[in-house]
């Protein structure tokens, strides 16, 4: 053997299962999946997982031949992995299945991709990923902000009708002075939202103060056609 020789073996836990290893061009091709196609450790960890539980699924059921793998059979695990494992797990093992299959198909190990077509379960997120401040942190966030200059009341103001109204910051920008207006024994403030449509609620109490403290420094009381210069950022 030549001394410049190097023979490059896989890891143990790369070694693909028998049912995507019929040839040694398609155990290669494998390997180049999980070590030149995802570079994330936790990633290639979860992908060798699922193509191993799909292969010992096949080889329950008497499927060896990596050739005969159809679409049915990708959708009968999928199937029985929906009463198993939550959602997102289906989906990840789908994927690995996805790429992989597509791996060997471009590399001409088999004809098609039996996992192009099988859909996987719909999982929709209830809760978004931004946090949401508590009660203590949004206190904690307005008595931060120095009010000792316009900005700092107006930034007060800007960010306490966030907080207490719930509303868009692109809502919050365009408001005019007179969107802080006087209902019975309330105040009230209008959002313009898409498509002309206008939402008004009544002012939480602190609200009102920082709107109203706001307002009679800046003199802007009864000023009806500023924008957002007074409420938003200053053009």
């Amino acid at each position: 053997m030549a001394a410049d020789l190097i023979i490059l073996a896989p890891l143990p836990d790369l070694i693909p299962a028998p049912l995507f290893a019929p040839t040694p061009k398609a155990a290669k091709r494998v390997v180049e999946f999980f070590t030149a196609q995802i570079n994330n450790d936790h990633t290639r960890r979860a992908y060798v997982n699922a193509t191993r539980r799909f292969a010992a699924w096949c080889d329950e059921r008497g499927l060896h031949q990596l050739a005969a793998v159809q679409p049915i059979h990708v959708a009968a695990f999928v199937k029985q992995l929906q009463s198993e494992v939550a959602p997102p797990t289906v989906k990840q093992h789908l994927a690995a299945l996805r790429m992989l299959f597509d791996w060997l198909a471009t590399g001409h190990v088999i004809e098609t991709n039996p996992a192009h077509s099988v859909r996987g379960p719909k999982h929709v997120l209830k809760k978004g990923k931004t946090p949401v401040l508590d009660a203590a942190e949004a206190r904690a966030l307005l008595d931060a902000i120095p009010t000792d200059t316009l900005t700092g009341l107006r930034d007060r103001a800007l960010i306490g009708v966030m907080t207490y109204a719930f509303a868009r910051i692109g809502a919050v920008v365009s408001m005019r002075v007179e969107d802080y207006f006087a209902n019975g024994k309330r105040w009230w403030v209008r959002f313009h939202e898409k498509g002309g449509k206008r939402h008004e609620m009544p002012a939480h109490h602190k609200l009102e103060a920082f709107l109203d403290e706001y307002i009679r420094t800046a003199e802007i009381a009864g000023d009806e056609t500023e924008v957002a210069g007074h409420f938003g950022v200053s053009h």
